[in-house]
């Protein structure tokens, strides 16, 4: 005997069941993930990629600029950089304001010497390489990366400090 044989039967026309039915549609579609196509730049959170364009660009135009920034080298050079995760696209447009190129561009987390640490639903990210120091990842706890953001904004303020010279060594 079955556990499902100790409950009565129901039709799929029942209520609980036409939801249950649109909830497990739902959380598919929520969960399904773009794959990368071939001519996909794909650009690692908080790094750079270079793009070179068949000609000088007169305006490039950056479909999401939360998810990736792009400044122009040389007229034909871009170097994107991935500033969140997601997808968006960048448009160079020539002086006629011709398409040039229309890139698609995938900001991923790079997790080569990433450690996640689960605290119950609060993540934590560390980069270890070699040694492993806390990171500023988007989607880590908020206190830890509120925390981590100070600290790193604290240094960077210290060694701007530094090169003025009153930093070490400058007695």
């Amino acid at each position: 005997m079955s556990a499902f044989s100790l409950f009565p039967r129901r039709s799929l026309s029942s209520p609980i069941s036409a939801f249950l039915t649109a909830s497990a549609a739902l959380a598919t579609v929520a969960v399904e993930i773009p794959a990368a196509r071939a001519n996909d730049l794909i650009v690692k959170y908080d790094q750079s990629q270079l793009l070179r364009l068949p000609r000088p660009a007169a305006e490039i135009i950056i479909g999401n600029p939360t998810i990736a920034d792009v400044s122009v080298q040389g007229g034909n050079l871009l170097v994107v950089t991935g500033k969140s995760f997601g997808i968006t696209n960048i448009i160079a447009l020539d002086a006629d304001r011709n398409i040039i190129q229309d890139q698609r561009v995938l900001v991923q987390r790079d997790e080569v010497r990433v450690v996640n640490l689960q605290k119950g639903s609060k993540r934590e990210s560390y980069n270890c390489s070699p040694q492993c120091n806390p990171s500023i990842t988007i989607g880590d706890d908020p206190a830890f990366f509120a925390s981590v953001s100070a600290n790193t904004e604290r240094k960077l303020k210290s060694s701007e400090g530094g090169s003025e010279g009153g930093g070490a060594g400058s007695n």
